[in-house]
């Protein structure tokens, strides 16, 4: 059996960059979609921190998928209690099955973050949306590593 949930639409800003946060030291920045599917994007680093992950999705984005995950589970639970409970009727096993489970909440993800200014990285020649801070102090290129320790 395969079935799916649906999909989680994650909004971009007026800018087309999407928000990310790193699971590692927690900061947020923002990157476009077609840069983080990139073919030649193999792996995304954190501006901030310089390390990489496996997902920088925030925290909206895994409330969201898991309340979904949910309400799929119990929809399903449901429909085959109910399937079993019409095969049992009449026989000597009786089964009742009552209230449909009730949906949580599922609100959408907002673009967040707009304190952000684009940094263009010469080196992927890229940009992403990074904190004031980190574009004066220095920050990583999201799409290679590469340190860049002043403003450009």
């Amino acid at each position: 059996m395969s079935e799916s949930i649906g999909q989680v639409s994650i909004p971009s800003d007026h800018d087309g960059f999407v928000l990310l946060q790193c699971p590692l030291c927690g900061e947020f920045f923002k990157i476009k979609p077609e840069d983080y599917y990139a073919d030649d994007v193999l792996e995304v680093w954190c501006p901030s921190c310089g390390l990489k992950s496996n997902n920088y999705f925030t925290d909206d984005v895994h409330e969201l998928v898991g309340k979904k995950a949910m309400n799929f589970v119990e929809d399903y639970i449901y429909g085959e209690m109910k399937k079993m409970e019409k095969k049992l009727k009449g026989g000597v096993i009786s089964l009742k099955v009552n209230n449909k489970p009730k949906h949580l909440e599922e609100r959408p993800i907002l673009a967040g973050v707009e304190a952000l200014e684009i940094f263009k990285y010469p080196c992927c020649k890229r940009e992403a949306k990074i904190k004031t801070l980190y574009k004066i102090c220095g920050s990583y290129c999201p799409f290679c590593g590469v340190r860049y320790d002043e403003y450009r």
